[in-house]
């Protein structure tokens, strides 16, 4: 592979400018990844469909890519290299469980050239995206291949009875070797469309310790925002109840699998497009779909933010259509209508001895619950209820919140004041007794008169709500 003249992991450049990720770069890097995954995947259409044993998840696949080429391989115009696959049968079905074909799979990675990404983390890590916006292609550590290679059974386990997640969706691990380098690479799902414009970018873990995205991050074009600043900008995302309840839900449940595989560390990358300040505009320069619509030719099964949070399913129905764009309808404060896109990140950390002693330092010096290294199920816990307290809201409904002047709703706090009053004192369940059809302004006034009377705090509570009403 072409040699730089510096050092370092990611963001290193070399004498003419382009990025270089150990010593070997982008250009090059993007070449051997669409060679390596054109050939294994290829390769893999000619062996039979079986069910994925436990040895599966285990093999390891090897080819040599020499520059002139060979009898299995073509030739290429990069330094030879090795390239690795791992668990290919397993992957092929995982690719399987979420509708991706072979043909699609290859036409995606291969038939255009990768989008390298800007890398807003601390992992110095690459992320190169597919020009038709399905997948994210990143370079990862060793340890975090190990890491996944051993989650391997039981993630997808998980995955293949709850398909509506969302949690990282991986289609293929692989190395590429060269020059006494190797470089692991990763093949996930695509969170953030290029076809609509974010707003707002912010990477969350539920910490204040050091979460304020930095200067130098703050004048870049596309910033990505951290926990403080989620709070200094916004004053919660307020969904409907069905919304809410399957997006809780789905994060809850995501977090209990983390932390069952002693997972910590990870963060919610969440973006927000504003529909009220750009109602047709499209995503950034040159990005695909300048109508402002996801990719027509969508292939991936649960892709999107709206299909990947749990439920009945209806509240994922009531909104997929081509308006949304695959986001999560919401509004802020302001009654701004908002999408909200966003997934689960950065999950291959487990926390092990050296997440322990990064803690234990860290709480000697900052106050040991804010760091964002922490164990796995006080980590999910203090994840969770950031973003169920600070983040996600319900939206309140207005007649369970406030009655107006009109009849029905009026009605209905007469049904709430003489379900109430059959709760806070068992000598008034006579007062229900009245025939709902009955129910008439003279009534709910009486109730009223009854609550007063009665000094409950739970009857003084709902008359407080109910004051509108009279």
């Amino acid at each position: 592979m072409s040699t730089t003249t510096e050092n370092g992991v990611g963001g290193s450049r070399n004498t003419s400018g382009e990025k270089t990720y150990k010593k070997t770069t982008s250009s090059a890097l993007k070449g051997a990844i669409q060679l390596g995954i054109g050939y294994t995947v290829g390769n893999l259409t000619s062996k039979p469909d079986r069910d994925v044993l436990m040895q599966d998840f285990y093999v390891v696949e090897s080819v040599f890519l020499p520059s002139e080429g060979s009898n299995l391989t073509p030739a290429h115009h990069y330094p030879d290299f090795r390239f690795k696959t791992y668990a290919p049968l397993a992957f092929r079905y995982f690719r399987e469980l979420f509708g991706i074909k072979p043909d699609d799979y290859l036409y995606s990675i291969c038939n255009e050239p990768l989008i390298e990404l800007s890398n807003p983390g601390a992992s110095g890590s690459l992320f190169y995206l597919t020009s038709d916006d399905e997948f994210i292609i990143k370079t990862v550590q060793h340890k975090e291949a190990e890491f996944l290679q051993k989650l391997l059974p039981g993630y997808y386990m998980n995955l293949n009875q709850n398909p509506r997640t969302l949690l990282p969706k991986f289609y293929g691990l692989y190395c590429i070797q060269s020059g006494g380098v190797n470089i692991r690479l990763v093949v996930m799902n695509n969170v953030l469309p290029r076809s609509v414009k974010m707003h707002y970018k912010y990477d969350l873990k539920g910490s204040t310790y050091k979460r304020r995205a930095s200067r130098k991050e703050r004048e870049k074009a596309c910033p990505v925002y951290k926990d403080l600043d989620f709070q200094d900008m916004h004053e919660g995302l307020y969904f409907d109840a069905d919304t809410y309840n399957a997006l809780m839900k789905t994060l809850q449940r995501d977090c209990r699998v983390l932390e069952s595989f002693k997972i910590m560390d990870y963060s919610l990358l969440l973006a927000v497009h504003v529909l009220d300040q750009s109602p047709k505009e499209g995503g950034e320069p040159g990005q695909a779909g300048g109508d402002g619509k996801r990719p027509v030719a969508q292939r991936v099964l649960y892709s999107t933010a709206m299909e990947s949070i749990q439920g009945d399913g209806k509240a994922a129905e009531a909104h997929t259509t081509d308006d949304t764009m695959g986001g999560i309808p919401a509004k802020s404060h302001k009654e701004e209508k908002l999408l909200i896109f966003l997934g689960i990140i950065d999950i291959l950390q487990s926390y092990r001895f050296i997440k322990k002693l990064e803690h234990s330092w860290k709480a000697l010096v900052y106050d040991g619950d804010s760091v964002s290294v922490h164990r796995p199920g006080f980590y999910a816990n203090r994840f969770l209820k950031f973003m169920s307290t600070s983040v996600f809201r319900k939206t309140q409904s207005k007649s369970a919140g406030s009655c107006s002047s009109v009849p029905y709703e009026r009605d209905t706090c007469i049904y709430h004041s003489k379900w109430l009053l059959a709760h806070v004192d068992s000598n008034a369940s006579h007062s229900c007794q009245v025939g709902w059809m009955s129910f008439g302004w003279w009534t709910f006034l009486d109730t009223r008169r009854k609550l007063l009377s009665m000094k409950n705090p739970a009857a003084l509570q709902f008359l407080s709500h109910s004051n509108r009403c009279a």
